[in-house]
């Protein structure tokens, strides 16, 4: 942690010790995430010789990151299976052309020649990485998640490299190959994973892992709960659309997207990647430029669209429903009055889209360019011309689409979309 100043609530800016293992703040409930010594980084490295672009995985961010695999003392106690470094692939599509912007996919799921890749094929990965990093640093053994899927599935495959154990709580409505990944990891090796079923929604397991499984001496990892890791490890997918690379390569130009659409459960990426953008206008490399959050969600569970419309600083909750897209299926999260500033503040929106339009965009993306989305991956997609209807994306700009996980994580759902699930 060699670079890490404090931790800080994300509302009301109450600090605690860098090293304090805790949930939310103390003071008012809400999430608290890692405070970096950026004097201190760039006085070490100058504005980014942090970064090694020559690692294929998130550790390429080095001091950047709370834990730095340059240093010794943190390198001991990262867990890392070549997780991030993924590509932001140009993708062509009639609808880009008209608009006249640059259209790319931040693939999340597929191997890429050249480029890292998620070991469960989910952006989940950078959060467990580093959470289980962190949560050796400091001594932690037991940890537990409630989860709609992939995170619980990415937590199990990291406890197990790093020795620690898991609790994994999730809906048995779970999409099958995630649940039945995890169920055997948990056969393979019961004395590390444990999944646990519980009828209902992430909501539901929540309220297991807070009842049950904490006075039991278990940590909760759930989304915000943890003081940032997860936040940390989502903010790498920032970083990584704003690394220099192509002809910003030779001058280490860094730049930020002008709009980046990204399928909101609970926001940790939203939350992730605008912290990390901050920390780079403090180091010089960027400017005050933001890219534009879009938030899709899933028009049956809308949480922060409902909120953005009204004008609201924190969502209401009701109840969640059911949807193919099930990392969207998120009714309330306690991180969510962040995401809603977030999107605010840079000229963004929170929009949603139904099934209908999803099973559509998957279909006819793979009969077109055989490109696989995810369910939410492809409600980006969906979007799209919304978007820019309402002028949140015009001509010459460069939109970033994040494609979550691999459509192999959702075979039956996306099978339906060719069996007439349409």
């Amino acid at each position: 942690m060699r670079y890490v100043s404090h931790l800080a609530c994300t509302v009301c800016g109450a600090t605690y010790p860098p090293d304090r293992v805790m949930n939310l703040c103390e003071r008012d409930g809400r999430p608290v995430q890692v405070v970096l010594d950026l004097d201190r980084l760039r006085a070490d490295h100058g504005p980014d010789r942090f970064w090694n672009p020559e690692r294929r995985d998130l550790w390429r961010f080095g001091g950047l990151l709370p834990l730095d695999v340059t240093d010794p003392d943190d390198r001991r106690h990262v867990v890392t299976l070549g997780e991030g470094a993924t590509p932001s692939l140009t993708y062509e599509h009639p609808l880009a052309d008209r608009i006249g912007c640059r259209l790319e996919v931040k693939d999340e799921g597929k191997p890429h020649a050249g480029f890292g890749a998620n070991p469960t094929l989910s952006f989940k990965d950078r959060g467990m990485a580093m959470t289980v990093s962190m949560a050796r640093a400091l001594g932690l053994k037991r940890l537990a998640v409630p989860t709609q899927g992939n995170a619980g599935d990415a937590l199990a495959r990291y406890a197990i490299a790093a020795d620690l154990e898991a609790v994994v709580v999730m809906s048995p409505d779970t999409d099958r190959p995630v649940l039945g990944n995890v169920a055997a990891l948990a056969a393979l090796h019961p004395d590390r994973v444990r999944l646990e079923l519980v009828p209902g929604t992430i909501v539901d397991c929540a309220a297991r892992v807070r009842d049950h499984y904490v006075p039991q001496g278990y940590f909760s990892v759930a989304t915000f709960q943890e003081p940032g890791w997860r936040t940390e490890g989502k903010k790498t997918l920032g970083l990584e659309m704003a690394e220099p690379q192509g002809d910003r390569l030779a001058d280490r130009r860094w730049q930020v997207p002008d709009v980046i659409v990204y399928p909101t459960g609970g926001g940790t990426g939203v939350v992730g990647m605008a912290k990390g953008f901050d920390e780079l206008e403090a180091l010089g490399l960027i400017g005050p430029k933001r890219p534009r959050f879009v938030c899709v969600q899933s028009s049956v569970t809308t949480p922060l669209v409902r909120a953005f419309d009204r004008g609201d600083e924190d969502i209401t909750p009701e109840p969640a429903g059911q949807t193919i897209a099930t990392g969207l299926n998120v009714a309330k999260n306690v991180g969510h009055i962040n995401v809603l500033r977030i999107i605010r503040e840079t000229g963004g929106c929170a929009i949603a889209v139904d099934d209908d339009r999803i099973k559509q965009v998957i279909r006819q993306e793979w009969d077109d360019r055989w490109f696989a989305w995810s369910p939410e991956g492809a409600a980006t997609l969906a979007v799209l011309e919304e978007l820019a209807d309402r002028r949140i994306v015009g001509q010459g700009d460069r939109v970033v689409l994040v494609n979550t996980a691999s459509a192999e994580k959702y075979l039956p759902t996306i099978r339906d979309c060719f069996n007439g699930g349409l």
